[in-house]
């Protein structure tokens, strides 16, 4: 097998990013206003907007870190307890949040909140999402550019590593930009439904790989694998600071799930694509079962490449089990099929979230202070600010190259700062007809609960969201059924 990845392998992979801006360009002719920029037309079919929630959901991480939690020390399956609280999250989001987006014709989700609490609350939701989506997604293009400097690197091995990670992230960035600028949400949806297709045959080669490398093959890599304790499921332990509890899992994950798909714009987006609630609701509904069987493949083969390198009985030289599957893919995959599983973490990356942030931009913030502009000069504003979107995630991904912590607690962790607020204000609507201080009041709250309880490390990172959305609900509820100071002297007075 090669060292190191051929001619072939790179021409797959550019083949790959040429055909990404293909599909942005031919939607390109069909985007003639900000609606059908942002939502598609609402004519995609819900299988399509499935495909996509599966892609946005399988991000570079997914495709690299979730290999090596079950490849490290005491590593196992105990992350899919969280996946069984993704599952309940997308149930209370069918019932709870997507009929009422779809009673009104929403661009964002954010309008909702301004016809409940007005337009402080919508403001500070909308800027939340757009800072939260601007980090995480630069943690996402960073995790991919560090696997694609290894390729550059294959065929140059004189350039050091963070220059090879910032070409990467040019790169990578540079073609998310064109693409999703020309085509917008259209050609977002119809290149993640071919992401899937790619990562799935990417990630099918690399197990059968593995499988026929390991001595005694499949049988033998379970005996491996089983003797290490890597397919354990279940831990019932309560321990508030073990990210993969059952707990914490059930729980945080179902909070986190329903801030992510329900009270997030770069995932309901998606929903609003299509022609009807009930549409969007199957749409999330059979994405779970699909998430569910790939959590299982993607930790299946960090207990394969624990099998292979067994690193339980000789040292090996990972700086991060996040570089396990990588160093796999460069050095011990035949060509061809190295271009495509390479590919294949391109496709994980390139699902951008740059079209969710111009949306909000220009809806929740843009449109209230420039008023009664023709549609054309809003999509070039959102057009505008798409791009602008995409070179502050490159901005991020650059500023941190060269950290080590894991980037799937790091990027989810993030996520959850932010996310859980949002959520307890969308779910204070549901209960609060009005109380625009409340709210507003609460989310503050909501993030100064979630922010202290992460920088002193009290929790681990999938009760961010249970603590940061129900702080949110709670110090609403109060807020607005506590008199006013107003009413406050007007009660002293009577008595």
């Amino acid at each position: 097998m090669p060292s190191a990845l051929s001619n072939l392998d790179l021409f797959i992979i550019a083949a790959y990013l040429a055909a990404i801006l293909a599909i942005g360009f031919w939607c390109r002719k069909r985007q003639k206003t900000t609606r059908h920029y942002f939502l598609a037309g609402r004519h995609l079919p819900w299988w399509a907007i499935s495909g996509s929630i599966v892609a946005t959901e399988t991000s570079a991480i997914t495709f690299v870190s979730i290999p090596g939690v079950a490849f490290a020390r005491g590593g196992n399956f105990t992350f899919l307890q969280l996946v069984l609280g993704y599952l309940l999250g997308r149930i209370v989001i069918c019932i709870l949040f997507i009929p009422a987006y779809f009673r009104k014709s929403l661009l964002t989700i954010y309008e909702l909140l301004r016809s409940k609490f007005g337009p402080q609350v919508k403001s500070l939701a909308a800027s939340l999402f757009i800072v939260m989506r601007t980090i995480a997604d630069g943690v996402r293009l960073l995790l991919t550019s560090v696997v694609m400097a290894t390729v550059w690197r294959s065929f140059f091995p004189g350039v050091a590593t963070p220059a090879a990670t910032a070409v990467s992230i040019a790169i990578i960035g540079g073609v998310m930009l064109l693409f999703t600028a020309a085509g917008g949400m259209e050609a977002v949806v119809w290149t993640e439904v071919l992401h899937v297709g790619v990562y799935i045959i990417g990630a099918i080669a690399a197990a059968t790989l593995l499988i026929h490398a390991i001595p005694g093959g499949f049988h033998g890599a379970v005996a491996i694998g089983d003797q290490a304790h890597k397919f354990r499921v279940f831990d019932f332990a309560f321990d508030l600071k073990r990210p993969y509890t059952f707990w914490a899992g059930v729980i945080g994950g179902c909070f986190l799930n329903m801030s992510t798909h329900g009270t997030d714009q770069y995932m309901v987006q998606r929903y609003l694509c299509t022609t009807s609630s009930r549409k969007a609701q199957i749409a999330l509904l059979s994405s779970g079962v699909v998430i569910l069987v790939q959590f299982i493949g993607f930790l299946f083969i960090g207990a394969l490449l624990f099998a292979y390198y067994r690193p339980d009985l000789r040292p090996v030289a990972f700086t991060s089990n996040d570089q396990v599957f990588p160093d796999f893919i460069i050095n011990h995959v035949p060509s061809g099929l190295s271009g495509l599983i390479i590919a294949a973490v391109l496709a994980a990356a390139t699902s951008p979230s740059v079209n969710s942030i111009a949306a909000t931009a220009v809806t929740d913030l843009y449109q209230p202070l420039v008023r009664d502009r023709s549609d054309a000069h809003y999509l070039r504003v959102s057009r505008l600010l798409t791009v602008i979107a995409g070179i502050a995630q490159i901005t991020v991904a650059l500023t941190l190259i060269g950290t080590t912590s894991s980037a799937v607690n790091t990027a989810l962790g993030v996520a959850s700062l932010i996310n859980g607020p949002i959520l307890g204000v969308f779910l204070l609507s549901a209960m609060q007809r009005e109380g625009s201080t409340a709210a507003f009041a609460g989310m503050i709250a909501g993030i100064v609960a979630v922010t202290t309880v992460w920088l002193l490390n009290l929790v681990a990172w999938p009760w961010f969201a249970v603590i940061g959305s129900l702080t949110t609900l709670g110090v609403g509820l109060i807020l607005a059924h506590s008199p006013s100071p107003r009413e406050a002297d007007v009660t002293t007075v009577s008595t």
